[in-house]
């Protein structure tokens, strides 16, 4: 059982805050929230009123600033913190910080030691190559040698040429960067010295590190995902399955989501899916017991058209798209699993209580990123008013957010104007398709921004979308 004596300082907001809090009150877990002059409206805010009080709530300057968060966590007397994803989520500086100070918190989330080791996409892929695990090709550490480099990079060429690649391309990227800055591709092998010589220059000035990777670049893929579950320590580790996140915006950034990450009974692929998702899983499930992980976290994969699978990298946190697995997932042949309560359970410091023989997966679910933005152009956010937001209630249906139903809701500019999540169940492909356009169509959301204009969302994108899941 969970030690009822604890109190979670939630160290952010919005959807996931939301969340964070009902699953502290269905472990029976006192809590406080924090938030911003621009959240006030946000429905993390009211939760909090409504479940923990007027002293379950502390008003601070940013989330981004870890003194303050601190200092709530000492005057609310909290024993854990839990980060959600984004801002602290994947900082081991800050989570060494919490477990380390004179008042120790427990850090809700893998131990710093293993944020560290993981957080660094060069050790990873290190780790993974001693474990037979497979990676992008290329540099598995940073390379300052001009003729290495160059060297590395024709190696790749020959490969991709020698497996039929038409188009080979290589990646030059900036080790020290991030968020895509500092990487170029490279088409023609005598041009590499000149490209190598920019990024290498860019890296010096933004990251004071000259340090560069070369890898290969995939093209056409599909995004997939291994959800792992460990306890304390990492003796005992299961998976919640795979998820596929092809479907993105045009700056990479995820919009739908799919449990399990193929569907091969209903769906021909070129490889064989059922091994393809076995393999990942059992890679993932390697590398998560060799760095003895402790908590949940998500292995990312690249899996090319003809099922060639590369580890890309692990987040060291829940996910957005948490529920989505959880959707499809059973234990001990119960429906309901929330992977953001077990993270907290687990975090604390209860043992798993179950095998991976007792997990079982049960039909296909679809996450939908319910967001304000124009779709049609470049996805670019939408700033305004909500005057209506609601929607018929299902069984088959979960709706995740801190949009309020009963009152305007003015997006705050500071934050991604991301406003729901909605995760349908269905038996098959073919019910899950049908309940997600049924769900979409159903979805009243409606709004102005300060000319007048109605709102704009992607509703029509993942419509239209819908369709299309699984496929490559």
């Amino acid at each position: 059982m969970t030690n009822t004596a604890h109190k979670v300082l939630v160290a952010n907001r919005g959807e996931i805050a939301v969340r964070i809090v009902q699953a502290c009150r269905k472990l029976g877990l006192d809590f406080v929230c924090v938030y911003t002059a621009e959240d006030a409206g946000s429905g993390h805010v009211r939760l909090a009123k409504e479940l923990g009080g007027p002293k379950s709530l502390y008003r601070v300057a940013s989330y981004h600033d870890a003194n303050e968060l601190l200092s709530v966590a000492d005057d609310a007397e909290a024993t854990a913190i839990h980060p959600g994803y984004g801002f602290f989520a994947e900082d081991y500086r800050f989570a060494r910080r919490v477990s380390q100070r004179d008042r120790k918190l427990i850090f809700i989330g893998p131990s710093w030691r293993v944020i560290r080791e993981l957080g660094d996409k060069i050790n990873t892929k290190r780790l993974a190559r001693s474990l037979d695990v497979p990676t992008v090709p290329g540099s598995d550490r940073p390379i300052y040698d001009e003729m290495e480099a160059e060297k590395v990079a024709r190696t790749l060429f020959e490969f991709q040429v020698d497996n039929g690649i038409k188009n080979p391309l290589v990646l030059v990227k900036a080790s020290a960067g991030g968020g895509g800055m500092g990487i170029e591709e490279v088409h023609d092998p005598d041009l590499f010295r000149s490209v190598y010589r920019r990024v290498r220059n860019y890296a010096a000035r933004q990251f004071k590190d000259e340090g560069v990777l070369i890898e290969q670049r995939i093209r056409d893929f599909n995004h997939l995902e291994v959800q792992i579950v460990a306890e304390r320590g990492g003796a005992n580790i299961v998976h919640f399955g795979t998820r596929n996140c092809s479907i993105q915006s045009t700056g990479l950034q995820k919009r739908v989501e799919i449990a399990p990450g193929f569907d091969p009974s209903s769906i021909a692929y070129d490889f064989d899916a059922d091994q393809l998702l076995a393999d990942i899983t059992r890679h993932s499930l390697a590398l998560a017991r060799r760095v003895k992980y402790d908590n949940v976290g998500t292995w990312e994969w690249i899996v090319t058209r003809d099922g060639k699978p590369y580890l890309m990298e692990v987040n060291t946190r829940i996910q957005v798209e948490n529920g989505v697995s959880a959707a499809i997932s059973r234990i001990k042949g119960k429906s309901g699993v929330d992977i953001i309560a077990e993270q907290i359970r687990l975090g604390l410091g209860a043992p798993l209580g179950y095998t991976q023989d007792d997990i079982t997966f049960e039909g296909m679910g679809i996450e939908y990123r319910i967001i304000a933005e124009d779709p049609d152009n470049r996805f670019t956010p939408w700033v305004g008013l909500i005057d209506s937001f609601s929607w018929p209630e299902q069984p088959w249906l979960s709706m995740h957010t801190h949009v309020p139903t009963d009152e305007p809701y003015d997006i705050p500019t500071e934050f991604d104007p991301n406003l729901a999540l909605g995760i349908v169940w269905g038996k098959d492909i073919s019910e899950v398709r049908e309940r997600g356009i049924s769900f979409l169509d159903a979805l009243v959301l409606e709004g102005h921004d300060k000319s007048g204009s109605p709102l704009k969302s992607n509703i029509d994108f993942l419509r239209k979308k819908t369709n299309r899941i699984l496929l490559f």
